[in-house]
């Protein structure tokens, strides 16, 4: 008997809800590494796919936004974990979405677990900065608190497939929203198998969900949409973040316009202008009261 085997090859599958659906089209597209082998097909995502999300974004809203900030730390961080396990996978895939070496791709997925962690220690401090108590005239207590925005539609960076999609997609699920992701029209696989990771990393389902296939398709029916709340543009190129824009002013979403195309340099410090971009601030009046005969008050 012949020892020979096939390979089991890939069959990559959008995340949507917590589970691996194929696209309701039954599309799909070829996806190539720089030299143009072919890799895998990856799913040709439809406006009913983007529809589907949103609904299982919506629908995950309450239990993660409701969730305490040191929750979801604890969560983001074992995604971390979960991404270290399975390192070399990763590498692999930046390697051939990038077309880098394998030491230049090592550095980019380390750099991409690391701002997990990065993001896991934020959950429970971005209020301290940009919450608080406000003096006012009056016997009142005046105080301001971030809360998330809700759900938010993210176009991922064309040429970074993992350090760039990382670097959007954390700030917006660290501060309690859920998202739409759109993976990089033409290396979406890193993307679709951190799917695998968030769905084995205690995350809820539906608070991440990744589509792939051609950007402005997915795209345009996510910025028009009723019940998505903002979009972030970074993948976006000048023409087609133009043209989102006007859409999502329909219901007035929070729009996050990107950076000259490719000149966002993603192994930066991220600060918190991501996490700050999607989030609202709520402002509550107290009355303090009084203490007494003598008039004095808390």
């Amino acid at each position: 008997m012949s020892d020979a085997r096939l390979s089991v090859l890939k069959t990559y599958k959008l995340y949507v809800g917590g589970k691996f659906p194929r696209s309701e089209s039954g599309r799909v597209y070829e996806v190539t590494d720089s030299k143009q082998n072919w890799l895998a097909n990856a799913p040709l995502s439809s406006r009913k796919d983007a529809r589907d999300a949103v609904v299982a974004a919506r629908k995950a809203f309450g239990g993660w936004s409701g969730a305490t900030a040191y929750n979801r730390g604890q969560v983001l961080y074992r995604i971390a974990e979960m991404l270290e396990g399975r390192r070399d996978q990763y590498v692999a895939e930046v390697a051939d979405a990038e077309g880098l070496s394998k030491a230049k791709a090592a550095a980019q997925v380390d750099a991409a677990i690391d701002r997990w962690v990065w993001y896991a220690g934020w959950t429970d401090k971005i209020a301290q900065v940009v919450g608080g108590g406000n003096p006012v005239a009056g016997p009142f207590f005046n105080l301001s608190s971030p809360e998330p925005t809700g759900v938010v539609a993210v176009l991922a960076p064309q040429k970074s497939s993992f350090l760039g999609l990382v670097s959007v997609v954390a700030p917006v699920v660290a501060t309690g929203n859920t998202a739409v992701v759109i993976a990089s029209e033409r290396t979406p696989l890193p993307a679709l198998s951190l799917g695998e990771v968030l769905a084995t990393s205690d995350l809820p389902g539906g608070v991440v969900n990744i589509l792939s296939g051609r950007t402005a398709e997915i795209a345009a029916p996510l910025a028009a949409h009723q019940d998505v709340n903002a979009i972030d543009l970074a993948g976006a190129d000048e023409a087609l973040a133009k043209e989102l824009e006007i859409a999502a002013a329909d219901n007035l979403k929070r729009v996050l316009r990107p950076q000259p195309v490719d000149e966002t340099d993603w192994s930066a410090t991220p600060g918190t202008e991501r996490m700050t971009a999607f989030l609202e601030t709520k402002t509550v009046w107290h009355p303090t009261g009084a203490l007494g005969a003598s008039g004095s008050s808390y």
